[in-house]
């Protein structure tokens, strides 16, 4: 194993960054069929936090995320969004070593075309 010399500096996230994640892995989820559209307000397109049912807040190195989903017909709802809320916090957690503040799940519609 090789030592290397202690750097100073900081690493920085773009919130697109931190968004993608919290897309493909709330995608990644048995039961969920696609991300809804969900409000949001011109700041938050200007700030970059909000994309395609994700909703993203960062502070103090905590992440904030309310998800909007559409869930396929015949799932528990309740247990698909836990799943959601848990991968989704894991994925953040492991990849950028942010801590969670919250995730709230949006049940915005279901899909009833997906067989």
């Amino acid at each position: 194993m090789e030592d290397y010399p202690v750097m100073r500096g900081k690493t920085t996230i773009d919130p697109k960054v931190l968004i993608d994640i919290v897309k493909l892995t709330a995608l990644s989820v048995d039961g969920v069929s696609r991300m809804a559209v969900g409000p949001h307000s011109i700041e938050s397109l200007i700030k970059g936090n909000y994309s395609d049912g994700v909703n993203l807040e960062v502070e103090s190195d905590t992440v904030y995320v309310d998800l909007y989903l559409v869930l396929n017909k015949d799932v528990d709802l309740y247990e698909t969004s836990r799943k959601v809320q848990n991968k989704v916090a894991r994925s953040i957690t492991d990849m950028v070593g942010m801590d969670i503040g919250y995730i709230n799940i949006h049940i915005e519609d279901i899909d009833y075309q997906n067989d």
